[in-house]
């Protein structure tokens, strides 16, 4: 059995490819020659198939993180082996941040891609829901969407975090209780492979997913939004290059030559993540395949749900980016003292926000406000952001990957 994985593999990957040609075809076709009210019919069905796809996805999340983080833990054995595990886990995190907000700062500053943008572009319409979620972030909903208030609430809701906090508590306390502790640890692990099984059969929808996805916002904007936005886009992407750069240079410095092996095995959920914009989507997928790849169970347990909460390195690099681009548009300066503000700013409300739709944008208009530029200006990058939300996405699920694998060397956890 185990030969004809590759195989099967490969093949979903060949048919996401192809969902991903033919939806952009698709949606090029009903947007040349379809009337508006066609077009808003059919991009509003195509994407059923991408909620489908999403919404079995997300079915599974929150068990799957339960269940593997608490075994994990337990496996962990003592608090201080999850301390240990932990800082090395938050010293990544931090530093990679960092860097990644870093590298949006310096290059929206030598491109300057904000003094390109059109005003009589802006999506008025689409920035209106998305400034009015910018209310949400204050200390007091910062402290709620980190803490739970139910597990069950916490699960219904998909909120990682909350659920990382409960199964953390959880996965010491059975860890104390010894014998009784083994029974429950037998029971979640059984519980964890059924969920892991269940991805292989979930994940035979991912090109029906991807081709809604594609199909949609290619119908809705067209192919001219590259003509619009095409310097935006371009210095995102160098932006988002440098970034990989980095990443990998710092994954090959400690990985060595299994960084090849690991990029192989994260391939297929790259492609998924970055064709459907979702990081969620890929979770129980690259749970999977980083096990496969040699990180012990207990490590990917740990580190990956944190890392899906606290480090999103491609979406922390297009916040500093297109917060000052914004600026730019409007002609705001800012001074470099604001602007490192900005950024240790945009390092704090970031957290605990993967869960969020459209979240890079909420906490880019919500900063944006806080610093006197009008919120109301991601309007002007809406209508690009589909294609820039690809590539961070993919650079999240990267960054995670690099980041589970790099404790696991760490720790000594990282199998042949």
């Amino acid at each position: 059995m185990e030969q004809k994985q590759p195989g099967k593999k490969n093949r979903l990957t060949l048919y996401i490819i192809i969902a991903m040609v033919l939806g952009i075809l698709t949606g090029y076709l009903i947007h040349e020659h379809s009337s508006p009210e066609t077009i808003k019919s059919f991009s509003t069905n195509i994407r059923i198939l991408t909620t489908i796809f999403l919404r079995l996805i997300q079915m599974i999340i929150a068990p799957l993180v339960f269940s593997t983080l608490v075994v994990g833990i337990a496996k962990l054995g003592d608090l201080k082996s999850v301390g240990r595990v932990g800082g090395k886990a938050l010293l990544w995190f931090v530093t990679a941040s960092l860097v990644s907000l870093t590298i949006g700062l310096v290059l929206v500053n030598f491109f300057k891609p904000g003094e390109g943008i059109d005003l009589s572009n802006a999506d008025a319409t689409g920035a209106q829901d998305l400034v009015g979620k910018t209310t949400e972030f204050n200390l007091q909903k910062f402290i709620e969407h980190v803490f739970p208030r139910s597990v069950f609430e916490a699960m219904a809701t998909n909120e990682i975090l909350q659920i990382v906090i409960f199964s953390i508590f959880f996965g010491v306390a059975t860890a104390a209780l010894g014998d009784y502790g083994k029974i429950i640890v037998r029971g979640l692990e059984a519980v964890s492979h059924v969920i892991l099984k269940m991805v292989n059969y979930v994940m035979n929808f991912a090109p029906l997913g991807v081709f809604g996805a594609i199909a949609a916002v290619i119908a809705t904007k067209g192919l001219v939004v590259f003509y619009f936005y095409g310097n935006y886009l371009l210095y995102f992407l160098v932006g988002i290059f440098v970034l990989w750069a980095v990443l990998l240079f710092v994954g090959f410095l400690i990985l060595k030559g299994r960084l090849k092996g690991l990029l192989k095995r994260i391939a297929q959920p790259l492609l998924i993540a970055f064709s459907t914009t979702s990081s969620e989507a890929v979770f129980p997928k690259l749970t999977e395949e980083l096990e496969r790849f040699g990180c012990k169970d207990k490590i990917v347990a740990f580190i990956l749900p944190l890392g899906y909460s606290f480090n999103l390195d491609g979406s922390m690099m297009y916040m500093t980016f297109a917060s000052i681009a914004i600026a730019q548009a409007y002609g705001i300066q800012l001074d470099t003292g604001t602007q490192i503000t900005m950024l240790l700013v945009l390092m704090l409300t970031s957290k605990g926000i993967a869960g969020v739709p459209r979240a890079s944008l909420v906490v880019v208009a919500a900063t944006c406000a806080m610093f006197k530029i009008p919120p109301e200006g991601i309007a002007l990058i809406l209508p690009i952001d589909h294609f820039c939300d690809m590539f961070r996405t993919a650079t999240n699920v990267l960054g995670n990957a690099l980041a589970t694998s790099v404790v696991s060397k760490w720790e000594n956890s990282l199998e042949n």
